[in-house]
């Protein structure tokens, strides 16, 4: 397990082979973090890789005092895998891609009426909702999005199981083999973006003493965030499965971009994750790039202080987004990128973000992956692969 964990001071680890490969900044970026007032562990994951000042894929935890700035501006960000009854040999794409249409555009009055008519339960979800962004002050504007992906590295995503490594843990889950499954990771949109500004604007990154009443009101407002990440999810699941005509199960709904309270070596504190999947709420997925393979996961509870119980969300990135379409332009169109080398499909209809999300942009999932299962944090059950990705319909390129 020490080939796995480097260990850059007394209250920095990062999970990491030797052989992977992880940015300067990156790291520097942690050794700010850990010396932050109250902080008292900061764990970097396989996909580490340098943000806004703080680093992405990384758990942090502090006593004392929380920080909003570590959780960013995309509260409850995080991922949602359903089973669909899709048969997977019988999926067309071209049929598929027709029939899903445009996610950008928000839902009108017709498609809520044929949303509600296959689950009568959205007007009470919508009106809870209402109810708690409003009793957090929270402007009920953001509602007006729910139900759309966002740009960045959120998707949609149809995948097909391809192999599994453990059958009794794939059979206490619904999925199956023989149909298509379908992967969200999308967060709070525009809601978590405005409860970080005014949080920034007042009180800069200096973070809340524990207990006081702006720390309680950030709570409120990111409690807040975390049912709208929750519902955005299961909204734009709900688009896809009416338009495509199908039946599906949820399989599990987590959160990756929080501050949660937590009990670490004895210690009360707070536990921040940015960009980290937790490891104490079941299986996970870690999804690669549109080119790559999906890993659903099983943490290994016993091993959970190690990584602050929490695990990689992603392949993490190894380019800079500005960097991206110097690099790929003269190597692949967006046409090409599109296109995958597994026969999947990429949709995504921003000449830009197409290539700042290119599957060359990110690590090799199996990497992360290594170092995960290296480490003694987890086991693989299943892999999948990308069978069609919705990015933006956007504009023409």
């Amino acid at each position: 397990m020490g080939n796995f964990v480097q260990q850059i001071s007394d209250r920095i680890s990062i999970i990491a082979s030797d052989r992977l490969w992880l940015e300067d900044a990156a790291i520097q970026q942690t050794k700010t973090t850990a010396a932050l007032a109250g902080m008292q562990r900061v764990v970097g994951l396989p996909d580490l890789h340098p943000g806004r000042g703080y680093p992405v894929g990384a758990a942090f935890f502090s006593t004392g005092r929380l920080y909003p700035a570590l959780v960013g501006n995309d509260i409850g960000c995080g991922m949602a895998l359903w089973q669909t009854d899709i048969l997977a040999g019988k999926a067309k794409l071209d049929k598929i891609d027709k029939q899903i249409g445009n996610l950008d555009d928000v839902i009108d009055e017709e498609e809520w009426a044929a949303l509600e008519r296959i689950d009568p339960s959205w007007p009470a979800r919508m009106d809870a909702l209402s109810a708690a962004l409003a009793a957090a002050g929270l402007d009920l504007a953001p509602l007006r999005s729910l139900g759309t992906i966002g740009r960045g590295n959120h998707f949609a995503e149809l995948q097909v199981m391809d192999a599994v490594e453990d059958e009794e843990a794939l059979g206490r889950t619904a999925l199956t083999r023989k149909c298509l499954q379908l992967l969200v990771h999308s967060g709070s949109r525009g809601l978590g973006q405005m409860i970080l500004r005014a949080h920034v604007d007042v009180h800069s990154h200096a973070g809340l003493v524990d207990g006081s009443a702006e720390a309680l009101a950030y709570l409120r407002e990111h409690d807040a965030a975390l049912q709208y990440a929750e519902v955005n999810r299961s909204l734009i699941a709900a688009r896809i499965f009416q338009r495509l005509r199908c039946e599906a199960v949820r399989v599990l709904d987590v959160h990756h971009n929080t501050v949660t309270p937590a009990c670490i070596d004895g210690q009360a504190g707070w536990l921040h994750r940015k960009g980290a999947t937790p490891s104490d709420q079941g299986l996970v997925m870690l999804p690669g790039s549109r080119d790559d393979y999906s890993y659903l996961i099983e943490p290994v509870l016993s091993a959970g202080e190690l990584s602050l119980h929490s695990l990689a969300h992603g392949a993490g990135r190894k380019w800079q987004r500005t960097d991206c379409k110097g690099r790929l332009d003269k190597l692949a169109t967006p046409a090409q990128l599109s296109r995958t080398s597994m026969g999947g499909r990429v949709i995504c209809n921003d000449r830009a973000l197409i290539y700042e999300e290119a599957p060359q942009a990110y690590k090799n999932v199996d990497s992360v992956l290594g170092s995960l299962v290296g480490a003694g944090l987890a086991k693989v059950v299943s892999r999948s692969k990308p069978v069609l990705t919705y990015k933006t319909r956007g504009e023409c390129c």
